[in-house]
């Protein structure tokens, strides 16, 4: 086993830390595992090994600072440092212990804007899902019972060579896209099987956000975190709904920072030989929201 294996963790800055803990812990249905001294908060869902996947960091200004992929070996980070490099991209060192449970990792800024890290190590999560006789669960579910930190959405410029940045230094595949007659205007990329676990949307604005994915395990599952945002009145975008591109059961609100989520069920499963899937941009209603068939403007417009 090589390369890189899956989304790891991505830090969020959130403008009131108690009300984000109680957001995505008591609503989403994630775990606290710990605090640090400067103030962040790192947190779980129930089905992740991973000592965490979300890092919730105050701030002034809402946002992602950074996503982080998990790769297979320390060989493996040595070896995408240098094809990372040898691309013409900066490469940065973070230290083992800079985040609890994480060992050292590898930074840089691709050409949307985003800054990416990689790592190797991670502690096991304490508890974390059984592997011997399992049950279904080890940490009893609640809020919306999410399973895993599964992806982010990205918005931002030159689209089309952060894709082959991705392919080309990453080994990533593209499983579909979205093509007006300029340029690639939306990709979605797989590092393993799943529909995707990146996504980039062409925008004039480098480094934004659009949204975090959480992983559900069926579309009853987004019903009920359906009825979880109207009984606490989150603010909502749109959904329940499905998506063309990926085919993802799907559900997007805001927390209280105004970062969007995203939870979502089913896609489907990409093999190394599929073909990359293609839309029209005369389709791109369809492709975003299946059953409405057209866009609405806070999906277009409402970054972070």
């Amino acid at each position: 086993m090589t390369g890189v294996l899956r989304p790891g963790f991505v830090q969020v800055r959130v403008l009131d830390l108690a009300a984000a803990v109680e957001h995505y812990v008591k609503r989403i249905g994630m775990h606290e595992v710990a605090r640090g001294a400067d103030g962040r908060v790192y947190l779980k869902c129930g089905d992740e090994f991973d000592h965490h996947s979300v890092v919730l960091r105050p701030a002034d200004r809402a946002g992602m600072d950074y996503v982080a992929y998990k790769v297979a070996s320390e060989a493996d980070l040595d070896s995408f440092a240098k094809r990372i490099a040898d691309h013409g991209v900066a490469v940065d060192h973070v230290a083992a212990g800079e985040q609890p449970g994480i060992g050292r990792r590898i930074g840089f800024t691709v050409p949307a804007g985003h800054r990416f890290e990689l790592f190797a190590h991670a502690d096991r999560s304490e508890p974390g899902p059984d592997v011997h006789n399992p049950d279904v669960w080890s940490i009893e579910p609640h809020g919306m019972g999410a399973t895993r930190f599964d992806h982010v959405l990205l918005y931002g410029p030159n689209v089309d060579e952060t894709v082959a940045f991705f392919e080309n230094c990453l080994d990533f595949k593209l499983t579909e896209r979205l093509d007006p007659p300029d340029g690639l205007l939306a990709a979605f990329l797989s590092c393993g099987m799943k529909a995707h676990d990146i996504a980039f949307v062409k925008h004039d604005e480098p480094g934004k956000l659009h949204h975090i994915s959480f992983n559900l395990e069926s579309w009853n599952d987004v019903g009920h975190a359906a009825d979880i945002i109207t009984r606490y009145d989150i603010s909502v975008d749109i959904g329940p709904t499905r998506h063309g591109i990926t085919r993802g059961q799907t559900i997007y609100f805001f927390d209280p920072s105004g970062n969007r989520n995203e939870v979502f069920s089913g896609g489907y499963t990409y093999y190394p030989d599929s073909p990359t899937r293609t839309w029209d941009v005369n389709q791109i209603g369809k492709s975003i929201f299946y059953y409405e068939r057209q866009l609405n403007e806070n999906f277009l417009s409402v970054v972070t």
